[in-house]
């Protein structure tokens, strides 16, 4: 199908992005790489008057070190993002988890940013970013605020954004030595969305868990930080036996729901299985 008809204007910095915002109002959108917006103007399940380019907004491009923490421009490609040298070293979970996302095609235009703010359950991003304690970074007609990804997916396909806000970079904080990765993903096709995700990181000390954290991709109308396995891998023994016993309760707190692709009790059945797999790569048993 062909789009409704929408005014078009480019920015060049986050202030004009934010303007562009005040002066559309509900009926202005933002598109970087276009993956999400650009289905559902042809579908027509989306009509905006204008869409504002961001596609150039320099501050929202990169990676950079920022001393505990790493930030994510988020403009990024997925492609930059999951071959980035600070990424791979200091938050590989996030590159690992990338490399799953759609095709390469999606993946060298698609944004790290437009797909955490466009929120949908199935993705893969928004699990690993409350794993890992992430924080966006968001520029309104107010100024500029931070909010914890815990706080920021709000239901399906919303966030805490408000109709005036972008989000500009995602902060990833270091987590240090000793910590390893995984992300484990169950899919119909190649390139299909999640019907269940696992990201999860895990350090290791003397045999043993001190540590875990594991966020769960499709088990709600948002990313789910599976704070009952952590609590479960804690302490324990880096073993196969372990590591299932606690994958057991990777349901606690989900809200999985039965659509065309899996039923509630199939994608609970999922979850723990990936978790066990996903804790037991992470740990390396």
């Amino acid at each position: 199908m062909i789009p409704v008809a929408f005014d078009y204007t480019k920015v060049n910095t986050v202030d004009e992005a934010v303007a562009a915002l005040v002066s559309g109002g509900e009926d202005a959108k933002i598109i970087a790489g276009g993956q999400s917006l650009m289905p559902v103007l042809r579908l027509r399940m989306a009509a905006p008057e204008v869409v504002i380019d961001i596609s150039d907004v320099a501050e929202m491009q990169g990676v950079s070190d920022a001393g505990d923490a790493i930030v994510i421009g988020a403009g990024t490609t997925h492609h930059a993002v999951m071959n980035d040298p600070l990424v791979k070293t200091h938050a590989p979970l996030i590159a690992m988890t990338t490399e799953t996302v759609a095709d390469p095609q999606i993946r060298h235009r698609g944004t790290f940013g437009g797909a955490l703010a466009h929120a949908d359950p199935a993705g893969d991003l928004p699990a690993a970013a409350v794993a890992l304690d992430a924080v966006m970074t968001v520029a309104g007609p107010d100024g500029r605020r931070d909010i914890p990804a815990k706080d920021f997916f709000v239901d399906y396909f919303t966030t805490s954004l408000e109709p005036e806000d972008i989000l500009v970079s995602i902060r990833i904080p270091k987590l240090g030595e000793g910590w390893a990765y995984h992300y484990e993903k169950f899919n119909r096709t190649a390139q299909g969305w999640a019907i269940v995700g696992v990201a999860a990181a895990v350090k290791r000390q003397n045999g043993s868990i001190e540590a875990a954290r594991i966020g769960l991709t499709n088990m709600g109308p948002g990313p789910v930080r599976a704070t009952s396995v952590e609590a479960a891998l804690a302490g324990a023994a880096a073993s196969d036996d372990a590591i299932a016993a606690a994958a057991e309760n990777a349901t606690d707190g989900t809200r999985a729901t039965s659509d065309l692709h899996a039923k509630a009790d199939y994608r609970e059945h999922l979850a723990k299985v990936l978790t066990k797999r996903a804790v037991a790569k992470a740990a390396g048993v």
